[in-house]
Parts: structure tokens; C-alpha cells; sequence
């Protein structure tokens, strides 16, 4: 394995891991604070990669200021689909059974990949790049693809966000202490329901930001949703619930792993997640970052 080759999958493999990273920060934040197995998280990821390509077509293709748009209204929107849905449903299995969630959200995927079929049909779609993010950059004498950079630098900036968010503002303290003492943050005034809601949409809007970002790197169809959300769920077992890093380290885990098994071992690659989680769940099933629960 020459340098060369070795960087070329390195920088794929992370710039696949941070893209799992964006979609399951939103899924370990759902699991941790609401302690709710949304299974549909992988739907709302793909119908927010089909809402970019529908504003795409809009809007002028490769432009840098198209691209903008998609990022800044993608998100909102798949954020709202999710509120209806948390209001309408989530609510009622808050303290549900573990199968009932399970059941419920599954439910959920079927419900909306049947709607996403009905609207856009089973053809497989696609959204240009941006002219500016078409190219490439040279790196150590290497040509790497520009989108792949970007979205190697929009990995931390979520993790920064995220970060700031649950342990530098005071709507992070209502959260982080709704999921351990809900009912002493209500007797202080503060409207749980409310916080529930918003960290549902914040979820949410994670997913769709990752399906906006997914459009530059592959086709869309609509097994898209299933498939990445099982790659979630292996990293929120990895990293542990709730954990902002241990979803970064995880997903960078599955991400770079995967990379380096296709060529040499691709049948390997294909069970790899599903390898990491085993091996987690038996030497620590709290995951990495997480901790032990009564």
C-alpha cells in the first residue's frame, strides 16, 4: 500500500465517518434525552435528501448560492415534519415499552417511504455540486476531491455546535437535566413537553442536514434511509448513549474500517458495523463514552 493510496482512503473513510457522524448526532440525542428508539430517523434523512433535490431543481444547478439555500432550509424543514410527528406521536410512547417504540417507529419507516415514493417516485435522483466544490485540492502531492474537504471540516463544526449547545447554555442545562429529573424541571417552571419537542427537532434537523450533504456525494433512492440508519444505531451502541464524542468516535470508527476493508476484504466490510457493535456490547455495553444505567 503506497502513501498515496493510504491517504486517499483515509480522507474517504473519514469524510464517510463524518457524514454518519451528522446523522447519528441527531439520533443519539433523540435516544439519550428522550429515550426513545427512533427507527425513523433513517425516513426523515432521506426525505430530507429528496427535499434537496426538489429545491434543486428550483433553483440555478451548481451554484454555490443554490447550495447555501438547500443547507439553510433542508434542515428547518425536516426539523417541522419532525415537531408533527413527536406531537402527534411521540408523546405517547415516551414511557412506552421498549418494543412498542420499535413497533411504532418502524411503522414510521414503512408510512414514509411510501410517501416519499408516491411523490417522487422510485427513480434514482441526483443533485449537482457546487461549481466552487466540484474540483479538487492538493494535499501531501494529492488530489483530493473539495467536497470531501468540506465536508471533513463541517464534521467538527457540528461536533462544536452540538457541544456548546448541551454544555454552555442554559437551554442545554434544561435538557441535559430533563432526562434525569423531568419531573423537578417541571415543578421549577420550565415546560418539559416543550424541551422534548425541541430536542426532537434538533434530531431532526440533524438528519435532514445530513441528507442535504449525502446529495453531493451519491444518487439518492429510497433505500438510503434504511440502510444509514442501521449504521446509527451502530454508533450509538459504539459510542454510547447520549455521547456527542462517542458518536464522533464512532462513527469515525465505522467510517475509516470500512474504508480500508473494501478493497482487501469486501465481504468483511459489509458486516464490519455489525462486528464493532458485537465486540462493544460484550466488553462494554455502555459503549465508549457512555455510562452504566440501573
Amino acid at each position: 500500500m503506497t502513501f498515496d493510496f493510504f491517504l486517499f482512503m483515509l480522507v474517504n473513510g473519514l469524510t464517510q465517518g463524518m457524514l454518519l457522524f451528522i446523522i447519528a448526532s441527531g439520533l443519539t440525542l433523540v435516544f439519550g434525552v428522550l429515550r426513545v428508539i427512533n427507527f425513523a430517523h433513517g425516513s426523515l434523512y432521506m426525505i430530507g435528501a429528496f427535499l434537496a433535490f426538489s429545491l434543486s431543481t428550483l433553483l440555478p444547478s451548481g451554484s454555490l448560492f443554490s447550495f447555501l439555500l438547500l443547507l439553510l432550509l433542508v434542515p428547518p424543514a425536516v426539523a417541522l415534519i419532525g415537531a408533527i410527528l413527536e406531537i402527534t406521536l411521540f408523546r405517547r410512547i415516551y414511557r412506552a415499552h421498549h418494543l412498542i417504540q420499535l413497533l411504532l417507529t418502524y411503522a414510521l419507516v414503512l408510512i414514509l417511504e411510501d410517501a416519499a415514493r408516491l411523490i417522487w417516485g422510485g427513480d434514482i435522483r441526483n443533485v449537482a455540486r457546487p461549481e466552487i466544490l466540484a474540483g479538487s485540492v492538493k494535499f501531501l502531492g494529492l488530489f483530493l476531491p473539495t467536497y470531501n474537504v468540506f465536508i471533513l471540516i463541517m464534521g467538527p463544526l457540528v461536533t462544536v455546535g452540538l457541544w456548546l449547545v448541551l454544555y454552555r447554555t442554559r437551554t442545554g442545562n434544561i435538557i441535559r437535566a430533563a432526562v434525569s429529573h423531568p419531573e423537578m424541571v417541571g415543578a421549577l417552571g420550565v415546560n418539559v413537553s416543550r424541551v422534548m419537542t425541541g430536542t426532537f427537532m434538533l434530531g431532526c434537523g440533524l438528519a435532514g442536514l445530513g441528507g442535504v450533504l449525502m446529495v453531493g456525494l451519491a444518487n439518492i433512492t429510497l433505500g438510503i434511509g434504511m440502510e444509514k440508519i442501521i449504521e446509527c444505531f451502530a454508533v450509538v451502541v459504539i459510542g454510547g448513549l447520549g455521547s456527542v464524542g462517542g458518536a464522533l468516535l464512532g462513527s469515525l470508527i465505522l467510517g475509516v474500517g470500512v474504508a480500508f476493508m473494501q478493497l482487501p476484504l469486501s465481504r468483511l466490510a459489509i458486516v464490519f458495523p455489525y462486528i464493532a457493535m458485537a465486540l462493544i456490547l460484550i466488553i462494554r455495553p455502555w459503549g465508549l463514552f457512555g455510562r452504566p444505567e440501573r
